[in-house]
């Protein structure tokens, strides 16, 4: 039986917890069910899946750190044509909510896989990972607004029945776009734009906040990386409070006023790591470091949730979300 302090709607995606298994944490579709009771999460992104099959970067593709963790995987995934073969037909056993992960290195990449997905009746949402080099252009799509609005136009008609969500880059500093830039991108591609799915939109559902943040890591005995790709994507503590930022700035400056939903991701180890997210602007969060140190962290974080909503004397977590004071 659900609890009434933990159901959550995700841009019309009911969800038994806001605590959702972050993209390649859970394995290419469920196979953290082995060691965690899936149907006491609220969802689980798939791996990423690109058209062609990935071998993926050399190892070591993970390494451990004080604040966090460090990963280079490269993508690795079986490709569209072996997921709907042998993994599409899994979903429906599976005991949550599944979203599918898409990426690629060019608009036509994510038009087929999201063509392939939509037609996947037991996936009724996507998560697109923007945060992969584009071929033509040589940047991240995710850090081009335009590029962005682009592929939101394209994409977002080919998901006639099926959610949309943007995985977001963890822009700060450095670049000439801000978080607020690309949120718009998503949320309001521009002229072109066709409404489509379930909540008949012309750009995202919602927004995903926020992808790993670029690092490095040296053995200072051997001199050489600590990861085969040499450098990788930071994740864990040490980006938390970045990301609690980035949530309350896109919160307030432009998915309050356009109703787009936010999961928050990013160093949410316990239950207090979401509540501070969910203050920030989080309607739902991802885990996923927390999963490598104890798979049982998800179940643990809903119940620490629940606790926090009562104690702060609401009936559901949603009365909570951006409720910051100050």
């Amino acid at each position: 039986m659900p609890d009434p302090m933990l159901t959550t709607d995700l841009a019309g995606l009911p969800l038994r917890t806001p605590v959702i298994l972050a993209a390649g944490t859970a394995g290419t579709l469920g196979e953290m069910a082995d060691i965690l009771d899936l149907s006491r999460v609220g969802a689980l992104v798939t791996k990423s899946i690109t058209p062609e099959p990935r071998e993926g970067n050399a190892p070591w593709r993970v390494a451990p750190l004080k604040a966090g963790m460090l990963n280079a995987i490269g993508l690795a995934n079986p490709g569209i044509d072996a997921f709907i073969s042998h993994y599409a037909p899994k979903a429906d056993a599976i005991p949550t909510t599944v979203i599918g992960s898409i990426a690629g290195f060019s608009i036509d990449d994510y038009r087929r896989v999201a063509a392939e997905m939509d037609a996947i009746e037991s996936i009724p949402a996507v998560e697109l990972n923007v945060s992969c080099p584009n071929v033509k252009h040589g940047v991240e799509i995710g850090a081009d607004p335009t590029l962005l609005a682009e592929l939101i136009r394209e994409v977002r008609p080919l998901l006639t029945g099926t959610r949309l969500i943007v995985k977001l880059p963890p822009v700060t500093t450095g670049t000439p776009h801000t978080i607020t830039d690309l949120a718009r991108a998503c949320i309001e591609p521009g002229e072109g734009a066709t409404p489509a799915g379930p909540n008949a939109r012309p750009g995202c559902d919602a927004l995903s906040l926020c992808n790993t943040t670029p690092g490095m890591a040296i053995d200072v005995r051997t001199r050489k990386p600590k990861i085969g790709n040499g450098t990788g994507g930071l994740s864990g503590p040490a980006v938390h409070n970045t990301i609690v930022r980035l949530v309350h700035l896109t919160h307030t400056q432009i998915a309050r006023d356009t109703n787009t939903p936010i999961v928050g991701i990013g160093g949410v180890m316990t239950w207090d790591d979401a509540a501070e997210l969910i203050l920030a602007g989080a309607t739902a969060i991802e885990v996923g470091t927390a999963l490598f140190a104890n798979p049982a962290a998800p179940i643990k974080i809903a119940k620490g949730l629940k606790k926090w909503g009562t104690q702060q004397g609401v009936s559901n977590l949603s009365q909570l979300v951006g409720a910051i004071e100050g």
